[in-house]
């Protein structure tokens, strides 16, 4: 655990310790919220796993929404979040829509059936690439390739790193490095210089696809099962901002398309790929806004507002980030004082 992870999990067990959790949530809760999840699967014990943030244990999914439901949430469909956000009524029961990024299998494997006893509606994102078999889960394969390499070695133009990667340490360095230097860049380069990693290292991409993604047959027959909404996550997983207008709107519109047609239902809603304010900003909400979406959701982290019913297509979520699976961090994040903290006491983040 990097030295910001660390922080942000003194920060969770400060809230908790000092009862912020309580005394200030009535002003950080907001209406409600929008959980965001990718991996639901049991911990693999794994010493390097470098995308430990995006897996939960179904342990840790079951006792988030227990304790939500004794905090008097309600689950609600998606569908349900812009009349809430309209309702000017004060005193409203606080509400949760559950959010899966990507359509991995795992999701239906070991979250499924823990939603299913809770009575949570839920919605998954479907990237149609990840279904196709034709896009690259590149972040898994840069770890896969990280893993299976002694030494990390990149020069391309303005861009050399070379970095040892023996220990469990080293490798979590020559990823961290390479990662943020290669997030920073155009997106082109990302991908190119990771499916050069990836061959070197004997990493099969597609495979890596296969074995973590639902395939068509699997969502059309997630999207039957009472209480779950399929949505859109684009064609490629693109981080959209990095590319023209004309790309972003190929990107959200067709997959939609796509997907309503795989699955016979209307698809109503989206959730921008990376969906931080390098990856989804006032273009692409306007975007998904004129595609005539219900709502889009980012990865901005935030509560819901009565202000959001003006801003459906950026739509912060709370993360169950795999870094911090314990109660403490739980309740903080249900009460929504972490993000008033880190938004320093704005309830909107759309520019």
């Amino acid at each position: 655990m990097n030295l910001r992870s660390t922080i942000i999990r003194f920060g969770m067990q400060a809230i908790s310790l000092t009862g912020a959790d309580r005394w200030l949530a009535s002003a950080a809760r907001g209406r409600g919220a929008i959980l965001m999840l990718h991996h639901v699967r049991p911990d693999a014990g794994r010493g390097f796993a470098p995308n430990a943030l995006l897996e939960v244990t179904p342990r840790f999914l079951d006792e988030v929404l227990t304790l939500a439901k004794a905090e008097g949430f309600a689950f609600v469909p998606l569908d349900e979040v812009p009349e809430r956000l309209a309702d000017p009524r004060p005193g409203a029961a606080p509400f949760l829509a559950l959010t899966f990024d990507d359509g991995y299998r795992d999701n239906v494997v070991h979250a499924q059936p823990v939603l299913e006893r809770h009575g949570a509606p839920w919605t998954v994102f479907v990237t149609t690439g990840f279904a196709d078999r034709t896009a690259r889960l590149w972040w898994l394969e840069l770890e896969e390739a990280v893993r299976r390499l002694d030494h990390v070695a990149v020069d391309d133009g303005d861009l050399a790193i070379a970095h040892p990667a023996r220990t469990d340490a080293e490798k979590s360095a020559a990823f961290e490095q390479l990662y943020w230097a290669l997030r920073r860049g155009p997106e082109e380069r990302l991908l190119a210089v990771i499916a050069g990693l990836a061959e070197r290292a004997g990493v099969d991409g597609r495979a890596l696809v296969e074995e973590l993604c639902l395939d068509w047959a699997e969502i059309a027959a997630l999207a039957r099962v009472p209480g779950v909404t399929i949505g859109a996550h684009t064609l490629t997983h693109p981080m959209l901002a990095k590319h023209d207008a004309a790309r972003a709107r190929e990107e959200i519109e067709r997959s939609r398309a796509i997907i309503a047609e795989r699955v016979g239902q209307p698809v109503r809603h989206f959730a921008y790929p990376v969906g931080d304010p390098t990856s989804a900003g006032p273009r692409e909400f306007a975007i998904t806004r004129e595609a005539g979406f219900a709502t889009a959701v980012t990865t901005r982290p935030g509560q819901l507002f009565v202000e959001h019913a003006q801003h459906l297509t950026a739509l912060p979520r709370v993360s169950l980030n795999g870094l911090y699976q314990t109660r403490a961090a739980a309740r903080a994040l249900l009460s929504g004082v972490p993000f008033l903290l880190w938004n320093r006491g704005r309830k909107l983040d759309v520019a």
